[in-house]
C-alpha cells in the first residue's frame, strides 16, 4: 500500500504531466517565448511584464513551466536586428515584437517561429500581414489601428485650446506612417479653425531638437502622433516640455497621461502587451499563426491627468470630465 506522501507525488506527477498535455507541450517541456521591445529596459520593461502577467492566466508561470527571454533595442536599428537573429536563434515557441521595427527585424530571420505583434498600428498597410482576418505566414497579434484616432485627438485639443490656435503636432520624420497620421491630423485641425505646425524629430537623436523647436513654435498646445516607439521611450521627456510652456498636451498611450502627460485617448498599450499571452497560448496548444486573426481594440479609454491640469493651471471642460474613462487624481 502506496503512503501519503507517495501518493502526493503521484498526483502532483499526474497534474504536471496534464498541464503539459493541455498545452500541446511534452512533459517536463517548459514554453519558451521570446520578447522583443524596441526601447530601453528602463521605459519599457513594464511591457514585458504584462506578457508574463497574461501567460501567467494561461497557467504558465516562469521558473516553473516558462522560459522568457528578454531583449531591449534601445531605440537602435543594429541592435534591435542583432537581437532579432539571437532570438531565431534560440528555438523559441514564440516570440513577442512591440512595434513594425521590431516585428520586421525578427520576420527577415525567421520565417517558422511564430511572431505575435503586441499594437502595430496598420500591420496590413505596411506589408506585415496580407489581412487582419487572414495574416497569413508566421505574423498575428494585436493590431492598434491608431492611424484613424488622429482626428479625435485634434478634437480632443480643441476644446482646450483658444479658437484659431496654432497646435504643434510632434512626429519622427523617419517613421513613413507619421506622414499619414500627419495629413489626417492637419486636416482634422484647419477643419477646426486650427493651425498645425509639424515639429518633427529625424528619429530618436532628435527629439531634443524637436523639443526646442517646440518652443519656438508659439503654439498653443500639442498633439503626440502615435505607432512610434520613440514617443513612449521619451514620454517623459515629452510631458516635460509640454509642461514647462504651459501647453495642454494630448497623447495617444495610457501611459503618456499616466507619466505626466494632460490626456491619453487610443489603445491601452499595456493591455496589447498582455493580450499578447491568448496568442502565445493558442499557439503552444498547435494553432499556426497564419490562421490566428488580428485583434483590433475593443477599448478607446480616456485618461485624463487632473494633476496635470492643475499645474498647467487649465479647466477641463465638464463634458469631457464626464467622457473619461480614468482620471488621475
Amino acid at each position: 500500500m502506496l503512503s501519503t506522501p507517495q501518493l502526493r507525488f503521484i498526483v502532483a506527477a499526474l497534474l504536471v504531466v496534464a498541464l503539459s498535455a493541455a498545452h500541446g507541450q511534452s512533459p517536463g517541456k517548459p514554453l519558451r517565448v521570446g520578447v522583443l521591445l524596441s526601447g530601453s529596459e528602463a521605459q519599457w520593461s513594464h511591457f514585458d511584464d504584462e506578457v508574463v502577467a497574461g501567460l501567467r492566466d494561461k497557467g504558465f508561470v516562469e521558473g516553473r513551466n516558462l522560459v522568457v527571454v528578454r531583449r531591449y533595442g534601445g531605440l537602435k536599428l543594429d541592435r534591435i536586428t542583432d537581437s532579432a537573429a539571437e532570438l531565431a536563434g534560440m528555438e523559441l515557441d514564440a516570440i513577442v515584437t512591440s512595434c513594425s521595427n521590431t516585428t520586421r527585424a525578427v520576420m527577415g530571420v525567421t520565417k517558422s517561429t511564430p511572431i505575435i505583434m503586441a499594437g502595430v498600428a496598420d500591420p496590413v498597410a505596411i506589408g506585415l500581414v496580407k489581412t487582419l482576418a487572414n495574416p497569413g505566414g508566421n505574423v498575428t497579434g494585436v493590431s492598434g489601428l491608431l492611424a484613424d484616432m488622429e482626428p479625435k485627438r485634434v478634437e480632443l485639443l480643441r476644446s482646450l485650446v483658444p479658437e484659431r490656435s496654432r497646435i504643434g503636432v510632434l512626429m519622427n520624420s523617419t517613421n513613413p506612417l507619421h506622414e499619414v497620421h500627419w495629413q489626417r491630423a492637419e486636416a482634422a485641425a484647419r477643419s477646426m479653425n486650427l493651425t498645425a505646425v509639424r515639429i518633427a524629430a529625424r528619429g530618436p537623436a532628435g527629439i531634443d531638437a524637436a523639443l526646442d523647436e517646440l518652443a519656438r513654435a508659439n503654439v498653443k498646445g500639442l498633439l503626440v502622433l502615435s505607432d512610434d516607439p520613440m514617443n513612449i521611450e521619451f514620454r517623459h521627456r515629452i510631458a516635460a516640455a509640454a509642461a514647462r510652456l504651459k501647453l495642454p498636451s494630448v497623447g495617444s498611450s495610457r501611459v503618456y497621461a499616466e507619466d505626466g502627460g494632460l490626456i491619453s485617448y487610443g489603445g491601452d498599450t499595456s493591455d496589447g502587451f498582455r493580450r499578447t499571452a491568448e496568442y502565445v497560448a493558442k499557439i503552444a496548444n498547435g494553432a499556426r499563426a497564419a490562421e490566428l486573426p488580428i485583434e483590433q481594440p475593443t477599448r478607446l479609454p480616456l485618461v485624463i491627468n487632473l494633476r496635470t491640469a492643475a499645474a498647467l493651471e487649465i479647466t477641463i471642460p465638464r463634458e469631457l470630465l464626464l467622457r473619461a474613462d480614468v482620471l488621475i487624481q
